[in-house]
This record gives structure tokens, sequence and C-alpha cells, in this order.
């Protein structure tokens, strides 16, 4: 059985690239390295992008939810030995589905698993699940290469 990890805020950035105001990831309460991860991202109601989506309605962009998801893959992807600090650069994005609205003060908790690695390439794709509240607020499959 591989080990469980848990990561804080410094030991995500230690291994991500992203910073704010576009790190949206805080802490990971499981990861499996190359395997699957859970991770969480709250969403402070003071941040800039609510002045403008949408103004009197903020919304948390369904582009930012996508991107939670694609840096808990790459959180998933680094912590692989073979991977560990390379740039994952996102390749695509297929099977995206909304199905909850994500509002300021909400917490998203990310799932992601590895789905298929074509490891002569140093390409992985990933399938993500997205909550709020125990509610599934959006899926996505998320390809990653790593240079």
């Amino acid at each position: 059985m591989s080990e469980v990890l848990k990561l804080n805020h410094e030991e995500v950035m230690k291994i991500i690239p992203h910073r704010d105001p576009i790190l949206l990831i805080d802490e990971v309460s499981e990861l499996v390295p190359g395997e699957e991860i859970r991770a969480s991202y709250r969403i402070d109601p003071d941040k800039e992008i609510f002045k403008g989506h949408f103004p009197g309605d903020p919304v948390f962009p369904g582009a930012y939810t996508v991107e939670a998801t694609a840096q808990a893959s790459d959180i998933l992807l680094m912590t692989k030995p073979a991977y560990a600090g390379k740039v994952p650069l996102f390749l695509g994005i297929n099977n995206v589905k909304f199905k909850k609205k994500v509002l300021p003060g909400d917490t998203l908790e990310i799932h992601a698993k590895l789905a298929s690695e074509r490891a002569e390439k140093a390409i992985a794709t990933c399938k993500c699940e997205a909550y709020v509240g125990g509610e599934i607020a959006a899926e996505t499959e998320i390809t990653i290469a790593m240079r």
C-alpha cells in the first residue's frame, strides 16, 4: 500500500509554480503520489474577480474551477519521482461539466485520480471532481505534459 501524504500551504508552494492571485490550492488532505489526491481551496469573498463576475451576484468563474482541478492534477503528478522538479504544461481539457454554482466563501474540495499516462512522452490525464458542501460542482478531465 502506498503512503498517504498531507501537505500544508507552504508545502504546496514548494511543489507547484503557481502563486497568488492564481494559486488555487490551499492544502492537500490526502495524496498518493501519481495515483490520487484530495485538495481544498477556500474562495476568499474579497477576491478582485468578484468585482466584475458578477456585480451584485458574484460567482466564482468556471475557468477558475477548471484551473483548481488542473493544479491538483499538477501536484498529483509532480510528487511522482519521475516528474519531480518538472514544469507542468496544461495540454487540454475534456468532458467538462458544471453542476453547481461556486460562490464567494465556498470551499472547493478537489478530487483527482490518474486516468492514463504515456510515460515515454511524460503526458498524463487525470479525472477530477470539484465539490462544494459535499455536492459535486464540476467534473473535468485534465491532460498535463511534464517538461
